[in-house]
């Protein structure tokens, strides 16, 4: 079984808020784009929120959202996982991203959004207790995953939800 590996962040000097996911899907690593897979609700909310939608090439979706003060990273930089579910990911050999760096570079992180219960269980297992304590702790909140595996909630609903990112971004 071969590694899965993660992206770099997208993020520029100015973000306020940070969404986290756990691991790149296959159709991520194929395409090489956070949330990759067609039928994934995180561009079309994006697009609801910031005008980040698929219709956008992603370089453009990506500049968009580093424009609007917003990151998007992955909670692991490597870990086994079989296809793309979450409950998949063999934790026992996860590796996170270092968040010490990240939020040392990214000072102006308020809000911290996992896209999903999966990376909130993996972020609080795996990064929160070796996390430097000092004055800049972000809150957390997770919202409903954008995944089509997610299909309990409407879009609406899940958009609804997500407007916190945007309300945080605006503050």
């Amino acid at each position: 079984m071969s590694e899965t590996r993660g992206f770099p962040p997208i993020a520029g000097p100015g973000a306020r808020v940070l969404v986290l996911g756990s691991l790149p899907s296959v159709k991520s690593v194929e395409k090489q784009q956070y949330y990759g897979h067609p039928q994934n609700a995180f561009w079309p909310v994006m697009g609801e929120l910031f005008g980040a939608g698929l219709e956008m090439p992603y370089a453009d979706r990506a500049e968009t959202l580093v424009k609007n003060q917003l990151a998007v990273w992955d909670v692991l930089a490597a870990s086994i996982r079989p296809g793309s579910m979450d409950a998949a990911i063999d934790e026992t050999m996860a590796r996170p991203n270092d968040f010490s760096r990240f939020f040392r570079e990214q000072p102006r992180i308020g809000l911290v959004c996992f896209n999903g219960k999966a990376a909130a269980r993996l972020y609080d297992r795996l990064v929160a207790p070796a996390l430097e304590k000092g004055s800049n702790t972000p809150e957390y909140q997770t919202l409903p995953s954008t995944s089509p595996a997610y299909a309990s909630m409407s879009f609406a609903e899940k958009l609804e939800r997500w407007r916190v990112v945007r309300d945080a971004t605006e503050t």
